[in-house]
């Protein structure tokens, strides 16, 4: 394999494909908490792409070492996702109808943990592409899993931005909303995989 346009195009493209699940919980994430500093917007950005940068490697590192149990697992990912995008929405669901939608600086409305698991949830179909670049060699394979996160964190980015504009204006129904796009994405990483 050689470092050339296509390599790089193709990297991208995959970044952008792969990011889209950690998009709209980034933008729920921007809903549930409209008063989000930049700060906390470029760490929730970076953990969403920390994870979708790692799934991959180490979905290659699978491929090259022990594919044949990879294989196994492989069937168990959207249970995975529906059961931490289900946990995670259902959560803030609860939260916005109780009115937990306050401008609260001290007390984010998604704690690590949950970030975390909204982590694992968006990029645990990502261990898959180690299938696709299993033919890199583990420099190749660790710059395109580095322009992967690089692109998870600037569309993360921007679903936060977008979340929050619209979070200040949607005021107590945010979070809701917010949950509900989780529980819908679960689902829907759960009944594609079944297509």
């Amino acid at each position: 394999m050689q470092l050339g346009f296509t390599f790089f195009f193709n990297s991208i493209l995959l970044g952008i494909g792969l990011a889209m699940d950690a998009f709209s919980v980034s933008l729920a994430n921007g809903l549930n908490e409209p008063c989000m500093r930049r700060r906390r917007m470029t760490a929730v950005a970076g953990i969403f792409a920390a994870f979708q940068f790692a799934m991959p490697l180490i979905g290659w590192i699978c491929v090259s070492t022990v594919a044949q149990h990879f294989k196994a697992f492989e069937k168990l990912i959207p249970w995975i996702a529906l059961a931490l995008l289900g946990f995670i929405g259902g959560k803030m669901l609860l939260e916005g109808i109780r009115g937990g939608d306050s401008c609260d600086e001290e007390k984010p409305a998604v704690g690590l943990m949950g970030l975390l698991v909204q982590g694992v949830a968006t990029s645990i179909d990502a261990l898959s592409v180690g299938f696709t670049i299993a033919d890199y060699r583990f420099s190749e394979a660790l710059l395109a899993c580095l322009l992967i996160g690089g692109v998870t964190f600037f569309i993360c980015f921007a679903g936060i931005a977008i979340g929050k504009k619209a979070g200040t204006r949607l005021a107590g129904k945010a979070g809701v909303f917010g949950g509900a796009i989780l529980i819908f994405i679960g689902l829907e990483i759960f009944i594609t995989s079944w297509l």
